[in-house]
């Protein structure tokens, strides 16, 4: 199995309740249900005000590279990241466990 994960961090200036940013969330959040290859699907806000957090999270696990790549191809995924593109930078951490 892989863990997938992706840390978040909105560009200065840009605040959690605007639409294009609501719209971005809600394109990840429907990923758990739309994507075959994800075998695990969480995304939420950062809860604490520390100033080295990020602001939003990805934890999800696939079974292996090729599933990992299917999902990171597949359109409804591009699709969310063009979004987050927008107004967001981020890190990504892929393991085996």
């Amino acid at each position: 199995m892989i863990r997938h994960l992706v840390l978040f961090k909105l560009d200065e200036g840009v605040e959690r309740d605007e639409p294009r940013v609501q719209e971005g969330v809600a394109a990840f959040r429907a990923l758990g249900g739309q994507i075959d290859e994800l075998r695990s699907w969480e995304c939420g806000w950062n809860v604490t005000d520390r100033p080295i957090a990020y602001d939003f999270a990805i934890n999800s696990s696939v079974e292996d590279t090729g599933a990992l790549q299917r999902y990171l191809d597949h359109p409804a995924h591009q699709a969310g990241v063009a979004l987050w593109r927008e107004f967001a930078t981020w890190v990504i951490a892929d393991y085996e466990f």
